[in-house]
C-alpha cells in the first residue's frame, strides 16, 4: 500500500513501524471474513480493511472526522484479522498507535470523556474497584436487570499453599481479577504447588496497563509497565523462572513490554527480559508432568479468548491440556470469534457486545456441556452475566 505519512508522523519513533504495517496490506479482504463486527454489520468500514484505509488517511494528513473515530471505536481489537491475514499485517499495533492521534484531532464528547475517565480511574486500581464493587453488591436488589447481570456474587475464598519449593514463579497482583475472582490465582498456586513450583504474588505490582493503552492513554499504561518491571526485578535477579499470567489479556500486554519500551534507555533491556520471562499459565503447564491431575465426568465447552488465540497465538494449548488430563471437550462453532467482552468494550459498546456474547453463548451451549471454561477474567465475567451454565477459569477444573 503506497503511503505518504505527514511530517509530524515521520518525526515519531513509530514512523518505520507504521510504514511497514501499512505497506504490508495487499487489500485482499481475508481479514473481513474473520472480523466479528464486519460479520454483524456488513459495513466495509467496520471491518479491518476499511479501518486500515481510515487510519492511513489520518496518518497521511487527511481530514479526520467523528465518523472515523466511531468506526475505530467499534473495533474489538480481537486481532482475529491478524490470524487470518496471509501478509502478516499487524493490525492491532496499527490501531493502538493510530487511536491517540485520531482522538487528539477529533476529541470526545463530555459523556464519553466522563465514562472513560471513570473507567481508567477505577478499574485498574484494586482498592478503588473493590470499593465500587462492594457498594454495587449492596444496592444490587435496587438496580435494573441489565445492571444486576453485571454484578457477580462474592466468590468463596480459596487458601494459597505455602511457598516451600525451590522452583519459584511470579504472578502480578493485577486489578479487577483480584476482586472479581481471586480464586483464579489461588487455584493456579495450588496447581503449581502440586507440580513442585511456588507461585509468588509480587508486592508492589498492579494493573498490566492494557486498559489505559487500548483507550489511547499510552503514558499511564507505560508507567504501569515500568512499575511492574520494577516490582518483579528483585525476584528475577534471584532466579524466578517465569512471570505467570492467569489472565490471557494481561499476558498479551506483558509480553509486549519489550516492544512498547524499546526506546526507553532506562527500561528497554529490563522490559525485554520481563517479556521473555512472561508465560501464559497454559504454557507453563504444557512443560510439566500432568499425571498428578485427573478429570472428572464433566464435559467442557472451552471458550478461547481472543487474547489467547490471536494475541498470544496459543490456539489449542488449553484444549490440549484439558484433553491430556482426561476431560471431554465439546465442539464449539465459530471458536475464532470474539465473545464481545474485549476489555471494557462491553461497557462502551453495549449493544454490539451483547449480540456477540449471545452468539458465543449459543455456540458454547449447543454441545450440551456440563460447564463452560475460559482463560480470561473479562470473558468470564461477560459470559457469566447471561449464561445458563456455570462459567469458570479452566485452572479451577484442576485445583481440587
Amino acid at each position: 500500500m503506497q503511503t505518504q505519512l505527514t511530517d509530524v508522523i515521520n518525526a515519531t519513533p513509530e514512523r518505520d513501524e507504521l510504514l511497514g504495517i501499512l505497506r504490508a496490506c495487499v487489500h485482499c479482504g481475508f481479514c473481513n471474513a474473520a472480523c466479528p463486527t464486519y460479520l454483524e454489520q456488513g459495513n466495509e468500514l467496520d471491518g479491518p480493511r476499511g479501518r486500515i484505509y481510515l487510519m492511513k488517511q489520518a496518518l497521511e494528513g487527511q481530514t479526520v472526522t467523528r465518523t472515523t473515530q466511531q468506526h475505530l471505536d467499534h473495533c474489538l481489537t480481537c486481532r482475529a484479522c491478524e490470524t487470518a491475514c496471509p501478509s502478516g499485517v499487524q493490525y492491532g499495533r496499527l490501531l493502538d498507535i493510530s487511536r491517540p492521534i485520531i482522538d487528539g484531532q477529533v476529541g470526545r464528547k463530555l459523556p464519553e470523556r466522563l465514562l472513560r475517565g471513570l473507567i481508567t480511574r477505577i478499574f485498574p486500581y484494586r482498592r478503588r474497584f473493590s470499593a465500587l464493587l462492594a457498594v454495587a453488591r449492596l444496592v444490587k436488589p435496587l438496580l435494573p436487570a441489565p445492571l444486576k447481570q453485571k454484578i457477580p456474587p462474592k466468590p468463596a475464598e480459596l487458601a494459597w499453599p505455602k511457598a516451600t519449593h525451590s522452583r519459584k514463579m511470579l504472578v502480578l497482583s493485577g486489578c479487577v481479577q483480584a476482586t472479581l475472582a481471586p480464586q483464579i490465582d489461588a487455584a493456579s498456586a495450588r496447581v503449581l504447588d502440586k507440580l513442585g513450583i511456588a507461585l509468588l504474588p509480587v508486592g508492589g505490582s498492579g494493573c498490566c496497563g492494557a486498559l489505559h493503552y487500548h483507550l489511547a492513554d499510552h503514558p499511564h499504561a507505560l508507567a504501569m509497565a515500568r512499575k511492574n518491571i520494577d516490582a518483579c526485578q528483585p525476584y528475577i535477579e534471584q532466579g524466578a523462572e517465569a512471570i505467570v499470567m492467569t489472565a490471557s489479556a494481561c499476558g498479551v500486554m506483558a509480553k509486549d513490554y519489550g516492544t512498547l519500551l524499546h526506546a526507553d534507555p532506562h527500561y528497554a533491556e529490563k522490559a525485554r527480559r520481563f517479556s521473555a520471562l512472561t508465560k501464559d499459565l497454559s504454557e507453563v503447564l504444557m512443560q510439566e508432568d500432568l499425571r498428578v491431575f485427573s478429570a472428572d465426568h464433566r464435559k467442557i465447552a472451552f471458550q478461547a479468548p481472543c487474547t489467547l488465540q490471536h494475541g498470544q497465538r496459543l490456539s489449542g494449548v488449553v484444549e490440549t491440556l484439558l484433553q491430556t488430563i482426561g476431560y471431554q471437550l465439546v465442539t464449539v462453532a465459530d471458536g475464532h470469534l470474539c465473545c464481545g467482552s474485549a476489555g471494557v468494550y462491553s461497557l462502551l459498546q453495549t449493544d454490539m457486545a451483547a449480540r456477540l456474547r449471545d452468539n458465543k453463548l449459543q455456540a458454547l451451549e449447543a454441545g450440551q456441556a456440563d460447564i463452560i471454561a475460559t482463560a480470561n477474567i473479562g470473558c468470564l465475567s461477560h459470559l457469566q452475566s447471561a449464561s445458563k451454565q456455570k462459567v469458570v477459569h479452566w485452572i479451577e477444573l484442576l485445583h481440587d
